[in-house]
């Protein structure tokens, strides 16, 4: 908060007054409905003069001569960070998020039904992503053998998550190899990461070949990152692209089509959330999105992480228009990193 007119008081309340009336109502907010809002008794021509310093340092803008304030990305920056951060989840929140999370049968579904919430709590988008794939700790492993010389792996992760995935190795398996080897697995390496269980085995494969290489080297054959897909692999669930393309004003068609491109593109929506694991803050809130698209600008990201317990890390977040209440969407996206943090995937 470096501008000298938001050290004074008044100045910071009557931005925030600005800032909730047009959250709430969509119109440029004129100087008699903040002064009626106002909790001090002030004339609307006082407010004026506030307002006006406030457009001169760039907090508002008025879009015509005759036409009240419209808060800037400055303002809305000033409001995350003085106002929505120090607001908490209300009861009826949390108790809603935790009944509809628990509605969900499986950990996949708790996932999907997570975008859901969030997209609910927001006229945009609710963005859930689950950790990398590699970083996902073993539970369970299975092999089974599938005609035409198919091996079938079945991975459980963390929290009851299942991935299977149809292989063709080089060479054939009995069954009883298969077995053999997820015995030895499960046996060495249940609550390790998939990532640490293939170098322990490599290593093994390297330093004693003679009595494991043959076994570490098979298993390693069947936990190969080319067999399971991309070790950085991540599950993407996404939910409201509609919401979010109705709320919008887009000047032309493009920028829609632009924007829908950009939601559609699973590579992009990770890229722009991985943001919030290295932020220092628990929510981590980007305002204007013009590298995301022409659109982008309208537009800001509520997201943050959360880990499970092998400290593998997932991210969720809220993209939205950039009115938008941000003490409920900013609380309820802390709320369900936590949850999950706590809770795993939900179960």
């Amino acid at each position: 908060m470096s501008s000298t007119v938001l050290q004074q008081r008044r100045h910071q309340q009557i931005l925030t007054g600005v800032v909730r009336a047009y959250i709430e109502t969509g119109e440029p907010v004129s100087s008699r409905t903040v002064a009626q809002r106002h909790i001090e008794p002030l004339s609307p021509a006082t407010v004026r003069n506030v307002m006006a310093d406030l457009e001169e340092e760039g907090y508002l803008y008025q879009p015509h001569t005759s036409a009240g304030r419209v808060p800037t990305a400055a303002a809305y920056r000033f409001f995350v960070e003085q106002v929505a951060a120090q607001a908490t989840a209300s009861p009826e929140d949390r108790q809603w998020i935790r009944r509809e999370l628990a509605a969900a049968q499986t950990p996949e579904a708790v996932m999907e039904r997570a975008s859901h919430v969030l997209a609910a709590v927001s006229r945009g988008l609710g963005i859930f992503i689950s950790p990398p794939l590699a970083s996902s700790v073993v539970e369970h492993l299975r092999f089974l053998l599938v005609p035409d010389h198919g091996v079938l792996v079945v991975l459980v992760t963390t929290g009851g998550v299942t991935r299977d995935k149809l292989i063709r190795p080089e060479r054939a398996f009995r069954q009883e190899d298969l077995d053999r080897f997820a015995i030895y697995l499960n046996r060495h390496y249940v609550g390790w990461t998939l990532e640490a269980m293939r170098a322990d085995l490599r290593m093994q494969v390297e330093h004693d070949r003679e009595q494991y290489g043959r076994l570490a080297n098979d298993a390693l054959l069947l936990c190969d990152p080319s067999v399971l897909g991309d070790s950085a692999e991540r599950r993407v669930y996404v939910e409201g692209a509609a919401q979010i393309a109705s709320s919008v004003q887009f000047t032309s068609q493009d920028q829609l089509r632009e924007l829908l491109e950009a939601i559609e593109e699973k590579d992009r929506l990770i890229g722009l959330l991985s943001g919030c694991i290295e932020a220092p803050e628990p929510v981590h809130v980007e305002l204007g999105l013009d590298k995301m698209s022409a659109a982008g600008k309208h537009l800001a990201l509520v997201s943050a992480s959360y880990s499970l317990k092998d400290q593998a890390q997932g991210t969720l977040g809220i993209l939205a228009p950039m009115r938008m209440h941000y003490e409920r969407v900013i609380t309820a996206v802390a709320f369900m990193a936590q949850f999950f943090s706590e809770n795993e995937t939900g179960n």
